[in-house]
């Protein structure tokens, strides 16, 4: 199990294949305040859910200076098909060796249906515009977390 982030850390840099394959940093997003959220697996029911809800919301959030990431081991065809089947219009990027998973402390041990299990552990974490961890939320519901988030930061 990696470590967890706190407020005040320094955010874990990352590039990482976006649904077409063009490298997406963290640093390309350098001087904006960034949501990066870390989901199981694309083109399920709580992970379209909660991607649907940040695409919803992308307007207000990036009019108060928020650009949004999502991660998960998927590879970059299946989030294209993920991205194109919901219309999504958040950044997915793709992360099959779960480097940038284990970095954000976003993958390990959880519980699933009452079994312990070793896999992605729902994440969402708010990097202020310095690269710098503002908020860092694990075990994330997908249904309903944005709404919360954006209250969270009074948007």
């Amino acid at each position: 199990m990696s470590a967890r982030l706190q407020p005040g850390d320094p955010a874990p840099a990352f590039t990482l294949p976006d649904a077409e394959g063009k490298p997406v940093s963290l640093a390309d997003h350098a001087g904006r305040k960034v949501i990066v959220y870390f989901y199981p697996a694309a083109l399920t029911p709580g992970c379209t859910k909660q991607a649907c809800d940040f695409t919803d919301n992308l307007d207000l959030l990036a009019s108060s200076g928020y650009d949004v990431i999502g991660v998960s081991p998927d590879a970059p065809e299946k989030l294209a098909k993920f991205r194109d089947k919901e219309e999504l219009r958040v950044t997915l990027v793709s992360d099959p060796e779960k480097q940038v998973l284990q970095a954000y402390g976003a993958f390990g041990e959880k519980t699933m249906y009452g079994k312990k299990v070793t896999g992605v552990i729902r994440s969402t974490f708010v990097v202020d515009e310095n690269g710098t961890v503002a908020h860092a939320l694990y075990n994330v519901r997908a249904t309903g977390h944005v709404a919360k988030l954006i209250k969270d930061l009074k948007l």
